[in-house]
């Protein structure tokens, strides 16, 4: 697998494999973009999105002249968790999708943390 993009594609495949969002526990899914960065919690049982957010909601929209990065991921996760909170989810499994725990991952999971939720 030479290509990064296949690469990739294999790191997600092995992380989502592992990881699997109930009712109790579910999936906060994080997608980073070349401009924007997407936060999601899942029930997969379900198969239904419970909360979402990101630099294009309309709660951070217009916030930042540059939407990619640290600073904005921040956000999100701050306003994921606040979303999460409002619905009765606490506790979730997080699904970093292949990506390396750091920088703007690491920064919206400790935000969402300290807003309150737990994982």
């Amino acid at each position: 697998m030479k290509d990064s993009n296949k690469r990739f594609t294999y790191r997600v495949k092995r992380v989502r494999n592992r990881i699997n969002g109930t009712a109790d526990r579910p999936r906060l899914s994080v997608h980073r973009g070349h401009k924007h960065i997407y936060a999601q919690i899942i029930d997969d049982g379900k198969g239904v999105t419970l909360a979402s957010a990101s630099t294009l909601s309309p709660e951070l929209k217009g916030k930042f002249e540059v939407t990619d990065t640290v600073a904005a991921a921040k956000s999100v996760g701050g306003l994921i968790a606040k979303k999460a909170v409002e619905k009765g989810v606490k506790k979730v499994v997080f699904d970093r999708r292949g990506y390396e725990y750091t920088g703007k991952i690491k920064a919206l999971a400790d935000t969402a943390r300290e807003n309150g939720l737990e994982f």
